[in-house]
């Protein structure tokens, strides 16, 4: 009869490649039990009281065909795994789960996005990150204090990653709320700034593809909370329920401020047009307070030999002052009507 193999012990960490984040067996009492290899993972997977959790960044395709054997992994999971560009989705296949949810992140200044690629099975865990991504260490160690909830087993994990993720994204959120109160502002500002255009036209568009990552993740996490019974454990499902709150919650602000960027569009476009036209209803005004006086000295740049001032002594300031007169007139009569 074949020995069962030796149980894994805490011991110090072993080193791993680049690639490999972490590599950790768990008792099914949600302690730690150790850092294992690559090469170690299916003796610790004929364990029916540990699990395994692995953590990459951005694996080459070598390392995904060593986890595929250690794993029992299918095909078409490896293949998607190795390319980084999937929409986000969630396949089963067999005894296991193959997750891909988009992340976010502030990087200069500005959003990008990455992805996150989740294997998960009855003992089993893994998580590959691509692109703009943070680290989760965070939500392994958050775990890790919790052993009475990693108990529960891979599934609270996946919980963790999800949770960490959709966490991330509320700071973008309110960040762009920011952005769009300061634009809102600018908006009614008495002069015109073509940046503030370009920042509304820029914000929607990072709107756009946010609202692309995050609206899927309703979907998937709805899945987790009502499917798979034999991998998501029914302890886990109200966690689960939780983060789609969340999702749903950062969706509809989403939708709330891509409805107030277009208004904003538009009530720019609008304030510019007004703008305009106050620009042209005052050239208009000045032009008419200029057209009275040259109207009535052009007259006497005609060769008249009867001319109302030449005989008058009193004709010449007489005109001044009907010019005058006539082109204060049209001053307060235009002031009035808010031309000038």
């Amino acid at each position: 009869m074949a020995e069962a193999p030796a149980p894994v012990t805490a011991e110090a960490p072993r080193p791993q490649t680049p690639m490999v984040v972490n590599c950790v067996a768990y008792s099914n009492q949600g302690r730690r039990v150790g850092d294992i290899t690559i090469d170690e993972i299916s003796d610790v997977l004929e364990r029916p009281d540990q699990f395994v959790w692995v953590g990459l960044h951005e694996p080459d395709a070598q390392l995904l065909d060593k986890l595929q054997e250690e794993f029992g992994l299918h095909d078409l999971a490896i293949e998607d795994a190795n390319n980084a560009h999937q929409r986000p989705k969630i396949e089963s296949y067999g005894d296991s789960l193959f997750i891909v949810a988009q992340t976010a992140q502030f990087v200069s200044g500005r959003i990008e996005f990455g992805e996150t690629h989740v294997f998960l099975g009855r003992n089993y865990i893994v998580t590959i990150r691509h692109g703009a991504s943070l680290s989760y260490a965070p939500a392994r160690r958050g775990c890790e204090q919790t052993p009475d909830l990693l108990a529960l087993g891979p599934s609270y994990g996946l919980y963790s990653v999800l949770d960490f993720i959709v966490d991330n994204i509320l700071p973008i959120v309110r960040n762009f709320r920011e952005q769009l109160q300061d634009l809102e502002d600018d908006i009614f500002q008495d002069t015109f700034k073509r940046q503030t255009i370009r920042s509304l036209y820029e914000l929607k568009k990072e709107l756009v593809s946010l609202r692309l990552a995050v609206a899927p993740l309703q979907d998937m996490l709805n899945q987790l909370v009502r499917l798979y019974p034999g991998l998501i454990r029914d302890e886990v499902r109200p966690y689960f329920r939780d983060v789609s709150d969340h999702a749903i919650r950062i969706n509809e602000s989403i939708d709330t401020m891509r409805e107030m960027l277009s208004a904003a569009i538009s009530i720019n476009a609008a304030v510019v047009g007004a703008s305009q036209n106050e620009v042209v209803k005052r050239l208009a005004g000045w032009a008419a307070l200029l057209a009275a006086p040259t109207l009535m000295t052009s007259w006497y740049g005609m060769n008249f030999h009867q001319m109302p001032e030449l005989d008058k002594p009193w004709g010449y300031p007489a005109m001044i002052a009907l010019t005058v007169s006539i082109c204060g007139g049209l001053f307060l009569l235009l002031r009035r009507a808010r031309w000038l």
